[in-house]
């Protein structure tokens, strides 16, 4: 059975006049609907003092491939129900599947809830991604210590390699109230997790909490971030953190826009128009890099592909990778519920997969992988 490795993070409160809500009555409430945070606040300059320009929405086509996960798929790692799917390429070169909030039994909120798991394609293809495997075997068990005490939870919004190391961030506290966020580093290909150091739920006024992070080859990781709310608006920051200095949350200099200029080191800025984001997606990959990301208003997936971590997201064009419908009307780039969006290791531009999450109701919630058609460079 998988254990962490030295110091256990402190655990996670919950306030002692709400506890929350539980993981079903999130689901019957709709996609992403959760508490509201009050007094989302940084005191950085607002967005008129950064560059300004509308973004062109630009509409692409996309295919789904196959089911990653449900009763038939990974139900023989007791893991029929899971979302999520950030998938991470291990150093032995098979493929890690990261996923939340975990079920077994009859559906959503059934017995054994688990989060995180992570369930493996031993033969990592793009082109024929099969889970295979799980850490714990026929039971995929927690990656980390997280008992769902007053139904806390441990969401990941990363997982990473650098070298021979993986990274894991997650989000604790009652869904969409995180309390803090942690992070976990693997030598094992993920079958054990070592933890490395957490950032209060509160930083930047919440807008820390949910972090993504491109490995670039100048021997940084850039990071975005925003609120865990989809409720409510965020600004987007963008930090940088020496690959060797991961653990160290000292290390993370921040962007930002400061006596008429943007510089590192300067209290962190928007770097794109605030709004309500789900689940977030960062990586270079083709000599550049690209974000993907769930867009509350309206609903829909979509990406930007730019040249550095600094170029002006604010004029940068937005390109819907996937949009909403009802179920049962689903084709091509149409889903039924959609959220997640990671971009699948291995992706090109002209060949862009994603792992798209599904949830709306006790059976329909799983991983899928969609193929993305005519992303503009």
């Amino acid at each position: 059975m998988v254990h962490a490795q030295g110091p256990t993070p402190t655990p996670t409160p919950t306030p002692a006049t709400a506890a929350g809500p539980s993981r079903r009555s999130v689901l019957t409430a709709g996609l992403g609907l959760a508490t509201t945070v009050a007094g989302l606040s940084t005191g950085a300059p607002r967005a008129s003092a950064a560059p300004a320009g509308a973004t062109a929405v630009t509409a692409i086509t996309g295919t789904k491939i196959r089911n990653l996960t449900g009763p038939a798929e990974t139900g023989p790692f007791a893991a029929p129900w899971t979302d999520l799917g950030i998938p991470a390429r291990c150093p032995d070169g098979t493929m890690l599947f990261v996923c939340g909030d975990t079920f077994d039994g009859a559906g959503v909120g059934g017995p054994d809830w688990r989060a995180p798991v992570g369930l493996r394609a031993r033969r990592p293809d793009i082109d024929r991604l099969v889970i295979d495997d799980s850490v714990g075997g026929s039971h995929a068990v927690g990656l980390v210590p997280e008992g769902h005490q007053n139904n806390t939870t441990a969401i990941p919004s990363d997982v990473f390699t650098v070298g021979g190391t993986m990274y894991m961030h997650l989000m604790r506290g009652v869904l969409y109230q995180t309390h803090h966020s942690d992070f976990w580093r693997s030598t094992d290909n993920g079958r054990t997790w070592r933890y490395l150091c957490q950032w209060p739920g509160d930083q930047y006024g919440g807008q820390f909490q949910q972090k993504s992070y491109a490995v670039a080859d100048d021997g940084y990781c850039y990071v975005l971030s925003t609120v865990f709310n989809r409720d409510v608006a965020s600004d987007l920051l963008l930090h940088r953190v020496r690959q060797d200095q991961l653990g160290n949350p000292a290390a993370y200099q921040p962007w930002g826009y400061a006596n008429g200029a943007w510089a590192w080191g300067n209290y962190p800025t928007t770097i794109t128009a605030r709004r309500r984001w789900g689940e977030i997606c960062f990586r270079a990959m083709g000599g550049k890099y690209a974000l993907t990301w769930l867009n509350m208003e309206p609903l829909s997936m979509r990406a930007q592909i730019f040249a550095l971590p600094t170029s002006n997201l604010f004029t940068t064009p937005e390109q819907t990778v996937i949009v909403p419908t009802a179920p049962g009307h689903e084709s091509g780039n149409a889903v039924a519920s959609p959220y997640g969006g990671f971009i699948v290791p291995g992706s090109t531009f002209s060949d862009f997969h994603l792992t798209v999450s599904q949830w709306y109701d006790a059976q329909n919630y799983r991983v899928m992988q969609y193929r993305i058609n005519g992303l503009a460079v």
